[in-house]
C-alpha cells in the first residue's frame, strides 16, 4: 500500500467518521485497516476515500464510510460474535465487519456482485467470511443463529426470519420505511425469545429490501445517508433546524476543528450569503486558516477582479512588486476592502514567510469584470518580455479604449456599430501570447500566469458585454439603463 493511500484513508477516519462523532477504537481501526480501494470499480479507486457512496455493477453502491461506520458502531460487534450481514453487495462491509467478529456471513441476491465479493475477499486473504447467493429477507439458510444482524437495504417492517435468527441479547440494525418515504435506522435488540427492545437511530435512505416477503418494490440502489434525529414528515424549516449544527466562538480553537470534515476535498465553496458583515467574513476567514494550516489547501479563489486579487497574490507570496495602482475600486469595493480581509491577507503573507516557495498559498480572483486593469496588466507585461508584441497588442485592444471604464456602454455600442468589431482582434491577442508560451515562461511563470489570464478575460469580458446586449427577448428589444453592476438583469 502506497503512503498516499493509507494518509487518505487516516484521512477518512479522522476526518469522516471519528469527527462525526464515532467513538467505538474497534471500529475505527477495523476502517483504518480495510482497503476500501480493493472493493471499487475499476477507474473509481482515485475516488475511495471520497465522503459519499460508490456505483458498483447492477446499479448498486458501495455505501458512504460514515453510515457503515455508524451501524457497525450501533451493533457493538465483540470479537466473539458470529454476524449475518444481508445485502453483501461489493463486499467492503463484510471485511470491515469480519475485523470486529469471530465469523461473517453475507448474503447476496446478485450472482454478479456474488462473484465480485468472493474474489475480492479472497485476495485479501480474510478466512472468516462466508458468502452465499439467495434470498435476504429470508435469513441466512439453515435457521443459524447470529449475534449481529446488519441490513444494508429499507423494508416497511422486519422480515420475521431474521429477527427469529437472533440470539438472545442479539442486536439487530436495519432501516425501516417505504424507499419513497423517510426512513429510520432502527436497532432491535432481543431481550427474551419474543421480546425485543427497539432504537430509533436517525432518519436515513437506503435500498428497497427485495425478497420473496415483498416488503418492498425492487428498485435501483440509492446512496445512503445520515440525518441525526430528523423529524418525520417536518416542514423544510423545521428540518433545517433540526439539522443546524451550533457554532462556537470565532477565537475558539474548536471551532475550526467543526470543518475538519471537509479535508478530503479538493475544492471546498464558502458561501456569500451575507455580504458586508463582520461575522461572515471572520468565520470564513478562520475556516480558510484551518484548511491552509492543518489540511494543506494552498489556493485561495476569491469573487473579485484577476488584477486587483493579483496584486494581493504577489504581496502575500512575496513576489515582486509591481506598479502602484488603487485596488478594488469598482463597486461594491467594500467587498474586500475592510479590515476582516485585511487582518486574513496578513496572516497569509506571514504563514507564507515560513513556507518554501513551491508550497506558499495562492490568492486568485475570478471575476471578469475590470477589463481596464486587465489590459493594463497584458500591456504591462508585454511591454517587459516583448515590446514588439506590446505594440501589436495596444493596436488591437485600441478598439476597447472608449469603453474600458464603463465597459457596460460598449454593449450598446456594437447594437449599431457590428459586434464582432472588436472581437477578432481581442482573440488575437489571446491566441498569439499563448503560443508564445514556452518562450515567455523561461522568464517568470508567475508573471505569464497573470497575463495570460488578463487575457482571457478580456476576451471573456468583451464577449459578456456583447451578448449582455445582444441576448434580447424574441418579442422587442429591451431598454437596459446605465447600471454599474454589469450582472444586472431587465424585465419588460
Amino acid at each position: 500500500m502506497t503512503t498516499g493511500i493509507r494518509d487518505r484513508r487516516g484521512r477518512m477516519v479522522d476526518v469522516q467518521i471519528a469527527g462525526r462523532g464515532i467513538r467505538d477504537r474497534r471500529v475505527l481501526a477495523a476502517m483504518r485497516q480495510v482497503p476500501r480501494e480493493a472493493f471499487v470499480d475499476i477507474g473509481l479507486e482515485e475516488f475511495a476515500y471520497e465522503d459519499s457512496p460508490l456505483p458498483i455493477a447492477e446499479q448498486q453502491t458501495i455505501s458512504q464510510p460514515y453510515i457503515g461506520a455508524f451501524m457497525l458502531e450501533a451493533a457493538q460487534i465483540g470479537k466473539d460474535d458470529r454476524v449475518l450481514e444481508v445485502g453483501a453487495g461489493s463486499g467492503y462491509a463484510a471485511a470491515v465487519a469480519a475485523q470486529l467478529a469471530r465469523q461473517v456471513c453475507a448474503i447476496e441476491r446478485h450472482a454478479s456482485l456474488l462473484a465480485q465479493a468472493t474474489e475480492r475477499i479472497g485476495k485479501l486473504g480474510y478466512s472468516n467470511i462466508e458468502l452465499r447467493q439467495g434470498d435476504g429477507t429470508l435469513g441466512w439458510p439453515g435457521n443459524e443463529r447470529f449475534d449481529v444482524i446488519l441490513v444494508a437495504a429499507g423494508g416497511e417492517r422486519i422480515p420475521p426470519a431474521l429477527k427469529q435468527q437472533l440470539t438472545v441479547g442479539g442486536r439487530l440494525v436495519i432501516p425501516i420505511g417505504s424507499s419513497d418515504d423517510a426512513q429510520e435506522l432502527v436497532k432491535l435488540t432481543k431481550r427474551a425469545e419474543n421480546n425485543f427492545e427497539e432504537e430509533h437511530l436517525g432518519a436515513v435512505r437506503f435500498v428497497p429490501l427485495v425478497g420473496s416477503t415483498d416488503l418492498t418494490e425492487d428498485a435501483p440502489r440509492a446512496s445512503s445517508t445520515y440525518r441525526a434525529g430528523a423529524i418525520p414528515g417536518a416542514s423544510v424549516p423545521e428540518l433545517i433546524a433540526e439539522a443546524a449544527e451550533p457554532l462556537l466562538d470565532f477565537d475558539d480553537p474548536a471551532f475550526g476543528e467543526l470543518f475538519d470534515r471537509y479535508a478530503d476535498r479538493r475544492v471546498v465553496l464558502l458561501g456569500e450569503a451575507s455580504h458586508g458583515t463582520s461575522e461572515f467574513y471572520r468565520a470564513r476567514a478562520t475556516i480558510t486558516r484551518r484548511l491552509i494550516e492543518r489540511h494543506g489547501f494552498s489556493i485561495v479563489a476569491v469573487e473579485a477582479d484577476w488584477p486587483n486579487a493579483a496584486a494581493v497574490d504577489r504581496y502575500v507570496r512575496h513576489l515582486p512588486h509591481r506598479t502602484a495602482e488603487a485596488q478594488f475600486q469598482r463597486f461594491p469595493n467594500w467587498t474586500w476592502r475592510n479590515t476582516d480581509v485585511e487582518n486574513f491577507i496578513a496572516w497569509t503573507r506571514a504563514y507564507n514567510a515560513t513556507q518554501p516557495t513551491e508550497r506558499r498559498v495562492a490568492f486568485y480572483g475570478l471575476d471578469i469584470y475590470n477589463m481596464a486593469a486587465s489590459i493594463a496588466a497584458v500591456l504591462q507585461y508585454l511591454d517587459k518580455i516583448d515590446p514588439a508584441a506590446a505594440a501589436v497588442a495596444r493596436g488591437r485592444y485600441g478598439c476597447l479604449t472608449p469603453w474600458q471604464r464603463e465597459p457596460s456602454t460598449y454593449g450598446r455600442a456594437v447594437l449599431t456599430e457590428g459586434y464582432r468589431k472588436c472581437e477578432a482582434a481581442i482573440v488575437a491577442q489571446l491566441r498569439d501570447l499563448l503560443q508564445q508560451r514556452l518562450d515567455y515562461e523561461k522568464d517568470d511563470d508567475n508573471n505569464f500566469l497573470d497575463a495570460a489570464q488578463n487575457a482571457r478575460l478580456i476576451a471573456a469580458a468583451e464577449r459578456y458585454y456583447r451578448v449582455m446586449y445582444m441576448a434580447v427577448p424574441s418579442h422587442g428589444i429591451c431598454a437596459i439603463p446605465t447600471c454599474s453592476r454589469p450582472w444586472a438583469r431587465c424585465w419588460s
